[in-house]
């Protein structure tokens, strides 16, 4: 509860009801999916136990970011 309200509840304007649970609902997809945990060896829960492909020399215009949130968060990703 703790990780969500820093996160993101306390940097949002909450406009009743269903804004906050389609808040929640994105917010908790970037928190199983792509954020990193410590406890988890800097891996999502949903992708415990897959290893990353390595990245010998990544090429910074192959990097894509994707706002969540509305731009509160922002995931990066490689291009295949």
């Amino acid at each position: 509860m703790g990780t969500v309200r820093r996160e993101c509840t306390d940097r949002l304007l909450i406009f009743g009801r269903t804004h906050l649970e389609r808040v929640l609902a994105e917010y908790a997809a970037h928190y199983n999916d792509h954020r990193p945990h410590r406890s988890l060896d800097q891996q999502a829960p949903r992708t415990l136990g897959v290893a990353p492909a390595s990245i010998d020399k990544p090429d910074p215009t192959q990097v894509r970011r994707n706002a969540v949130l509305g731009g509160l968060i922002h995931e990066y990703r490689l291009v295949a």
